[in-house]
């Protein structure tokens, strides 16, 4: 566990996604948990001896699969954008894990068992404040994008911001939920100088660099154009197979992680061209 402000903590150990926890005065705030539940009462574990004050809470920065699967072994209030409630309402009550194809790290792992859904009780639509401490705010706004629900942590006074899978470095992102458009903009708001100061922490890879988010921005920008260029000529969902392999060298990432990134560009594609551009498909999948 790195402190990369003073009572701030990121945790990049556990597989699935990067962890925070804001140890206040009034209690812990963490962000996201770990995939696996085992996972989840270690990492809550680790944090009984912090101090500060007894309440505990965690925020969902999106639904995605990696980021939602653990909350409920943390056993404490769950807080989330609204559409995170609306995606859980699509899925099984109850998940059990299968052959997943959509290169999510949750695939890697044949033992998670069957967990039934945590859903946020405390929801918000575009923006809200959480003051458990008498110096500091921890300000949640909704940056729509990236997946389902997407939402920034901010941390104002401290200079810190959790962007959630806004930004991934060394790997392609997820594009099945995606809305290109509002991911575009969304980044270009995180380049903007209102937060040039910012210290980034990605919900994949840690710190994080602006760099990273403009990298991020121009495979975004090319994405989004091959993608038009495949609805103006009406092509087959089929046809973004061929975009898989250009578009996933742009990265640099280990060799046992081809298959992996292979299969969650290839998955992320198809399914973004049949949402945005195919919408009656009945293929579509979350």
């Amino acid at each position: 566990m790195q402190e990369i402000a003073p009572h701030v903590f990121v945790e990049t150990a556990y597989p699935g996604v990067t962890l925070g926890a804001i140890n206040w005065q009034h209690g812990l705030i963490l962000i996201d948990a770990p995939l696996r539940a085992e996972d989840a009462r270690l990492w809550r574990s680790s944090m009984l001896n912090m101090g500060g004050g007894i309440d505990r809470l965690v925020v969902n920065l999106d639904a995605h699969y990696d980021r939602t699967l653990g909350v409920r072994a943390l056993e404490c209030t769950i807080i989330g954008h609204e559409k995170i409630n609306q995606a859980y309402r699509s899925r099984p009550v109850t998940f059990k894990a299968g052959s997943g194809e959509t290169g999510s790290d949750w695939e890697v792992y044949n033992n998670l068992g069957s967990i039934r859904w945590a859903p946020p009780e405390i929801t918000f639509t575009e923006e809200m404040q959480l003051h458990w401490d008498d110096r500091s705010s921890l300000h949640l706004e909704y940056h729509p994008g990236p997946a389902t629900g997407a939402s920034w942590a901010i941390l104002p006074d401290q200079g810190i911001l959790f962007v959630g899978d806004a930004v991934i470095a060394d790997a392609p992102p997820f594009l099945a939920q995606a809305d290109l458009p509002a991911w575009q903009e969304a980044l270009r708001y995180l380049l903007s100088p209102q937060f040039q100061n910012y210290l980034l922490v990605g919900g994949r890879n840690g710190l994080l660099t602006h760099n990273h988010a403009r990298l991020m921005l121009d495979f975004l920008v090319e994405v989004h154009q091959k993608m038009e260029e495949l609805a103006e000529r009406k092509a087959q969902p089929d046809e973004t197979t061929a975009l898989v392999e250009p578009l996933l060298s742009r990265f640099r990432f280990p060799e046992e992680k081809l298959a992996q990134y292979t299969n969650r560009l290839r998955h992320g594609l198809h399914q973004y061209y049949l949402r945005h551009y195919r919408p009656s498909s009945t293929d579509i999948e979350e």
